[in-house]
């Protein structure tokens, strides 16, 4: 029975308030920016051919929407994204494994690692399309190349973050490597890993944008590309728009599938400040 129901009803309403105050706050100087820019379109300062205006961005999306340009483009990339940042996050795993449970992995994985990760994604584009031809084989790897080091650099750090005398104690125990990986090391390394797959989500969408540029029929980044042909401002900022809001939308899905996978960290907090 609920002792104190006026209570709870008020304490209900300021958090809902109190969510929508913060989601105005969050947004208001992009809401400005965007009444800004639309002011500045319709009194001629900004010219339509080198940038065009919200309204005439919002039409221009609604008009592709509806000859299936926009959503059929939109599920080649989603796809592209998808496989390319599922097979990235496995190889930056695998490899942040070996080199942060082994000194020896270390040794082997790190140091290419670390090269590898300065060089310029363009620059490799042509070996790609040598090694892998035009198809979307180079495409997926492009992607795969931008999300594994993010996943693989905080893995890492998570791994050697861990406090030796955790895993003194299980050996103490008895427990196997095996059992002081999956109950230890993971989960203790979880928080970081997901730092590095919210980096990843980001990265793979701007590694799309130049994966679609090898040969691309297909593709918001092919969309663009040909509207960069015809000089349309509009379709390219549809494409850009498009690129935004996924990576806010995919942000959001880790961050969403973070609170959930590290539920244990405000239960040990409040254990902690209750003693």
């Amino acid at each position: 029975m609920n002792l104190f129901p006026a209570r709870t009803a008020s304490h209900q309403r300021s958090l809902s308030t109190g969510g929508l105050l913060r989601f105005c706050r969050r947004y208001l100087s992009v809401a400005l920016l965007l009444v800004l820019w639309q002011a500045g379109a319709q009194a001629g300062l900004i010219p339509s051919r080198l940038l065009a205006s919200p309204v005439q961005i919002v039409h221009t999306a609604w008009s592709l929407t509806l000859d299936r340009t926009l959503p059929q483009n939109l599920l080649v990339s989603l796809g592209r994204a998808g496989a390319g940042l599922v097979l990235g996050i496995a190889v930056g795993v695998a490899l942040a494994l070996v080199a942060g449970l082994s000194r020896v992995g270390e040794d082997i994985v790190d140091a290419p690692m670390q090269m590898a990760r300065t060089l310029p994604a363009l620059a490799l584009v042509p070996l790609f399309i040598l090694w892998f031809g035009i198809g979307e084989l180079p495409k997926i790897l492009l992607v795969a190349l931008g999300v594994k080091f993010p996943v693989y650099l905080n893995l890492y750090k998570g791994i050697r973050s861990i406090d030796p005398k955790l895993i003194e104690l299980a050996k103490t125990l008895g427990l196997s490597r095996w059992k002081i990986i999956r109950d230890i090391i993971i989960p203790g390394a979880l928080p970081d890993l997901l730092v590095g797959i919210r980096f990843a989500v980001g990265i793979s969408w701007l590694m799309l944008v130049v994966a679609e540029q090898v040969n691309a029929d297909s593709g918001i980044g092919h969309m663009m590309m040909d509207a960069e042909d015809f000089l349309r401002t509009d379709i390219i900022l549809v494409g850009l728009a498009v690129y935004a809001v996924l990576g806010l939308l995919s942000d959001q899905i880790v961050r969403l599938a973070e609170g959930r996978l590290l539920t244990w960290r405000g239960r040990t907090a409040v254990q902690g400040g209750t003693r």
